[in-house]
Formats: C-alpha cells, sequence, structure tokens
C-alpha cells in the first residue's frame, strides 16, 4: 500500500473514460465519484453518491467520501477511507465481515427502497398500517382524586 497519498479532485460533467492515477473525478448530475484504486493496481473505482452508498463531503476546499472504500472484489482487496483528499488506510476485513457489510447494504438499500414491500410479481403488497395516537380518557389517579373530593 502506498502511503502519504494526496488525491486531487476535479469536478466533471461526465466521468472521463481514462481516469488519471490520483485524481477522483466528481459528476454531480449523475452523482458518482471515480478514481484508480488508491493502491496502484489500476481498477477503476465507482462510487455512487446517495443515501444507501457514498456521501460526498465537500469543504469548499478538500472532498472526503463516507463511508470507507472496502475493494472487495478486486484481486488487491484494498481498504481505505478518503478525508480531505487524503488516503487513510483501513484495515483488511475478514470474508465474514465483507459478507455482514454485504448483508447490511442490502438490507438498508431494501428499507431505503421499500422493495421488501413488493411482491414477486413487480405489484406492491398492501402492508399493515399502524398509527400511534396518545391514549384517552381520564387516568386511573384522576377518577381516584374525583372520587375522594365527592366523599
Amino acid at each position: 500500500m502506498k502511503q502519504g497519498i494526496v488525491l486531487k479532485h476535479e469536478f466533471v460533467e461526465f466521468i472521463p473514460g481514462e481516469l488519471k492515477e490520483g485524481t477522483i473525478y466528481i459528476s454531480i448530475r449523475f452523482g458518482t465519484a471515480s478514481h484508480l484504486c488508491c493502491c496502484g493496481c489500476g481498477n477503476k473505482v465507482v462510487t455512487p453518491l446517495r443515501p444507501t452508498d457514498w456521501k460526498l463531503i465537500f469543504d469548499g476546499k478538500t472532498v472526503s467520501l463516507d463511508p470507507s472504500i472496502g475493494n472487495w472484489s478486486f484481486a488487491c482487496r484494498s481498504h481505505y477511507w478518503i478525508r480531505n483528499n487524503r488516503v487513510r488506510w483501513a484495515a483488511q476485513w475478514s470474508p465474514e465481515e465483507i459478507a455482514a457489510g454485504r448483508a447490511h447494504d442490502r438490507f438498508a438499500k431494501d428499507r431505503y427502497f421499500d422493495t421488501a414491500d413488493t411482491a414477486t410479481d413487480g405489484a406492491l403488497k398492501k402492508a399493515p398500517v399502524t398509527v400511534e395516537t396518545a391514549k384517552a380518557g381520564p387516568r386511573w389517579w384522576l377518577r381516584i382524586k374525583k372520587w375522594w373530593q365527592r366523599s
């Protein structure tokens, strides 16, 4: 792993077909950031900017991505954070941690997009509607107080 990597960022309309090493390209229009893997393997890393994927933080000078980038499908299996244009290496994950992370991502997407309430034929299932309201009626101690005052 290369140490002390500082990325430069470019805001673009379209992500270029050929990426330069050390540059993260950000397309706000298409909600995507892309860069070459920071380990140097040359793989293209695509990070969708969506509520269930990555969040881009731009402070006017630098960019950060949240959460970390785990390239589990690449041979390098690199894992890092991009914070203020700097690469911060993270610990490798075990196969069990990767599986749990992927399951969590699927759950978050299902919950966000409400696909768990979609039937297999594409029709929406009728989900039960729950409405919580304040409990009505006088409290038991008010009843006792009124009874006591009458006596």
